[in-house]
């Protein structure tokens, strides 16, 4: 396959990057060149919740000069990507705005859970390496300037991932009215990070061993190369990072932005970097540290690479977004025979419906973690288990899905349970990205009544939670869906619940569903 020439832009908190890539089969993804500029668009996010007019209009004039970097590169493609700073900033709609007026980009601010998914990806493109090091437990520590994100490996599984408010700006500016020394300083930021971790160690740790720590995210970078003379380093032990933590928190600003070559605003944040991957090593136990050495801009080009099968990864990404979705389904009591089959159920549906519902692989992946998640809600509320299971599902980062999709799996589950409402269905303006592009808002409210329809469905057809139905055979025949069952005894229940679900499935896809019992004959 011919060498692609692909850009990648982080908007980030902290400063924003363009990467220029070459993309083949042959020799993966390669980085050629590499342009940064520093910009605070965090700290105003941060303590004022909006970004200034001022930075506005430097960080328009710096994406106009990457756009001409990649006109020299005659790039095949682009993504722009922002995070935390933008995504919370009250503005974000008029900044972003005013970058596609003003430089012709378009800038697409993703959920934390997309961010560190593609993060990854990068890591991932690392095959060997990455398959050696998760075959232990292992954790994936994602240090930014919003925010970490711990990810849990248990024997090659994504398990978990949880979000902390940690990230190194935001805690710079916590400490930024606190008048005291360094060493008292650093005392409080390992208080404020302890009492995150403590939380973090008692819910989702417990016994859980961790032997790997995988550190990622913009501060390690500088923190590796800085360790040992300048020469990154990919792996230490945890006894190591001891000694080099040591040194770090005995050094003077001026002594951090010599030995590390960073200038004083970013070398003010590599201490409470420090202090997180210190105390998260403590806390896990982990032996050894590994630094793969990932940007954004490298998993912007890792998702683009895997999304446009310009490079096989050898890893299947779903089958994590699933392993993280059964984990919060086992945490809510409701993973089970019943659930097993609610998916075997929607996917058959699913599948035998290709020609006739319009969708693709990334909606039946949404479909899949509805039928995992359905019954979620039943752990706060057997009264009102729909609405409890929407607040769950909203309230729960699953990584890998961006925040409307989550709202779209949020929506089908709740309608599961309660009557389908077009008009209070709780969608944001905004559509959400699959692998095609983007959904409108009104093809995702349909999509939302394609999902449920097939979900309530497959529900019904394990009413009565005994899996009656799992030896099933479904085909499309004369405008019905035809659902023959070769179970002998009776059914009454699973059929009564069928034909109620029946005519509302009718309605969204035009094809009427209808169970036969094939009874042997005597």
């Amino acid at each position: 396959m011919a060498i692609r020439l692909f850009a990648a832009i982080d908007v980030g908190s902290f400063e924003l990057e363009l990467g220029i890539y070459e993309i083949s089969q042959k020799a993966g993804i390669r980085r050629v060149d590499h342009v940064r500029h520093v910009i605070g668009l965090g700290r105003d996010t941060y303590k004022d919740g909006k970004i200034s007019y001022e930075l506005m209009e430097e960080m328009c004039q710096v994406i106009k000069d990457f756009s001409a970097i990649m006109q020299s590169y005659k790039v095949i493609g682009y993504r722009a990507y922002g995070t935390s700073a933008l995504r919370e900033a009250k503005n974000s709609k008029i900044v972003l705005d005013q970058i596609r007026v003003r430089t012709g980009i378009e800038v697409r601010v993703i959920s934390n859970s997309e961010q560190r998914f593609i993060s990854y990806k990068a890591i991932a493109s690392k095959d060997a390496e990455f398959h050696k090091v998760i075959q232990k437990g292992t954790a994936i520590v994602d240090v930014g300037f919003g925010s970490m994100q711990v990810s849990l490996f248990d024997r090659d599984a994504l398990v978990s991932t949880h979000n902390l408010m940690l990230g190194v700006l935001r805690i710079r500016e916590m400490m930024g009215n606190v008048q005291v020394d360094n060493r008292i300083q650093n005392t409080l930021i390992e208080e404020l990070v302890d009492n995150e971790l403590y939380t973090f160690r008692k819910v989702y740790l417990k016994d859980r061993e961790i032997k790997n720590l995988i550190g990622i995210g913009e501060s390690i970078l500088y923190l590796s190369r800085g360790s040992r003379g300048g020469k990154p380093v990919e792996r230490v032990t945890a006894e190591e990072f001891a000694f080099f933590y040591e040194k770090i928190v005995g050094m003077s600003l001026d002594q951090i932005q010599e030995r590390f070559g960073v200038n004083a605003e970013y070398a003010s944040l590599l201490v409470p970097a420090a202090i997180i991957f210190k105390r998260v090593l403590e806390l896990t136990r982990a032996e050894l540290f590994w630094i793969p050495g990932i940007r954004l801009c490298d998993s912007i080009a890792a998702e683009f690479a895997e999304e446009t099968k310009a490079v096989k990864f050898n890893h299947d990404f779903s089958e994590d977004i699933l392993a993280a979705s059964r984990n919060m389904a086992k945490r809510y009591k409701c993973h089970g025979p019943h659930t097993v089959n609610m998916e075997k159920y929607v996917l058959d549906i699913f599948d035998t419906m290709k020609k006739y519902h319009g969708m693709g692989k990334r909606e039946r992946l949404l479909l899949q973690i509805a039928a995992i998640l359905h019954a979620c809600g039943k752990f706060i509320s057997m009264r009102n288990p729909s609405e409890s299971a929407y607040h769950i599902i909203m309230s729960t980062e699953i990584i890998g899905l961006s925040h409307m999709e989550r709202e779209i799996i949020a929506n089908a589950v709740r309608y599961n349970g309660v009557e389908f409402d077009y008009n209070r269905i709780r969608l944001n303006e905004d559509g959400f990205r699959n692998t095609k592009g983007e959904f409108p808002h009104e093809d995702s409210l349909i999509l939302v009544g394609k999902l449920t329809a097939i979900l309530r469905l497959a529900n019904s057809m394990d009413r009565s939670h005994k899996q009656k139905l799992s030896e099933s055979h479904m085909s499309v025949k004369n405008g019905q869906l035809v659902v023959t069952v070769p179970y002998e005894d009776d059914i009454t229940l699973e059929a009564v619940a069928f034909h109620q679900k029946a005519d509302f499935f009718e309605e969204i896809f035009g094809i009427r569903p209808i169970l036969k019992q094939k009874r042997r004959l005597s």
